[in-house]
């Protein structure tokens, strides 16, 4: 029988941690990239992701590297405060498969749902 090879998906930020699309990247480390998220909801938006393309569930599932170096760079660049958030499926608004953080702050947050 013939082995049947894995569907490849394009991915957004599999393409950005290969550098082949643009991204304003503030951390680069073997496990871990961070960039500035493209929507501009607050002042901060930032972005940690595995360079190894993995779930959500599979990411919190074993925070590790990735939750170190969001809380750095959430207290480097938002010294007064941040949040730290994940939207898990398409009810939650998670638009790309591949896990990440979001490292939101730079203003007062306020309340959410």
């Amino acid at each position: 029988m013939p082995v049947e090879e894995p569907v490849s998906r394009y991915c957004t930020f599999c393409e950005i941690v290969a550098h082949r699309e643009p991204a304003e990247i503030l951390y680069e480390d073997d496990e871990v990239m961070v960039f500035r998220n493209r929507l501009h909801w607050v002042p901060v938006m930032l972005l940690a992701v595995p360079k190894a393309h993995r779930t959500q569930g599979e990411l919190w599932g074993e925070m590790g590297r990735v939750g170190e170096i969001a809380v750095r760079m959430g207290r480097e660049h938002c010294p007064n405060g941040f949040r730290l958030l994940s939207n898990f499926g398409y009810e939650a608004m998670q638009s790309q498969e591949h896990a990440h953080v979001h490292v939101l702050g730079g203003t007062f947050l306020g309340e959410y749902v």
